[in-house]
């Protein structure tokens, strides 16, 4: 009787293939982009109440109460400007939902770093202006609807993005939550560490957007503001 033939061995396995990199993984992570562009918000901040008539661009919460006061007719406060930097911002939110509508069920990382370029250009037109056109009446209210506008476009895309406690513009709740998140109040602080950084990223802007504004005029901190929202823009990933 014939003997069959022994089958031939299985290959051994070789190594297990490796992922494939998530796109959305590559670049800077949406936290420190967050943390980054409330630097941004300081800067910008601080050029407008310095250096366009105590009003606020970036902050929509401060500006209600700047309106308040103008209306009620406190000195150096301006109803016009004030309700064009309201006006220009939820124009800019309008714009920012329907930019999430369209990108935001898609790549995070396309869509964020599409809100930040548009930023970029928006504030560094505001820089372009102020450097070409400083101390005019329509300088001012260019570089309010300008920036104003951005941080619309930008505060919209943060919303939906909605990673915790770094909204970019507002500290109320952060600090809030930093507070009563605590082991002092009834919490862990897990999340302490970025709530602080976004506090003293806020502070930090402000810092060096009034220094800026006070030595060296409006269209540095500007063009400052510009170049980090550029930089974000070419580098922010889509994870947080």
């Amino acid at each position: 009787m014939t003997t069959p033939p022994t089958p031939p061995a299985p290959p051994a396995p070789g190594p297990a293939a490796s992922p494939a990199p998530d796109p959305e993984a590559r670049g800077l992570r949406l936290v420190l982009v967050l943390i980054a562009l409330t630097v941004v918000s300081g800067l910008i901040d601080a050029v407008s109440y310095l250096g366009l008539g105590r009003v606020f661009t970036a902050n929509m919460t401060g500006n209600v109460v700047v309106l308040g006061f103008a209306a009620a007719g406190a000195a150096g406060f301006s109803v016009p400007r004030t309700a064009t930097s309201l006006c220009c911002f939820l124009i800019g939110a309008v714009v920012g939902g329907r930019v999430a509508a369209r990108y935001g069920g898609g790549s995070r990382r396309r869509w964020a770093r599409l809100t930040l370029a548009a930023e970029a250009v928006l504030v560094g037109l505001s820089a372009a202006v102020a450097i070409v056109w400083p101390g005019r009446t329509g300088t001012v209210y260019a570089l309010i609807a300008l920036t104003a506008f951005a941080m619309g476009v930008r505060n919209a895309t943060v919303r939906k993005l909605g990673v915790p406690d770094l909204t970019t513009t507002v500290l109320t709740m952060t600090l809030t939550g930093l507070a009563a998140d605590s082991r002092l109040g009834d919490g862990t602080g897990h999340r302490s560490p970025r709530r602080t950084a976004s506090v003293a990223a806020m502070l930090g802007g402000a810092f060096l957007g009034a220094w800026l504004v006070l030595h060296h005029g409006l269209g540095l901190p500007l063009l400052i503001a510009a170049v980090g929202s550029a930089a974000l823009a070419v580098s922010a990933s889509g994870e947080e």
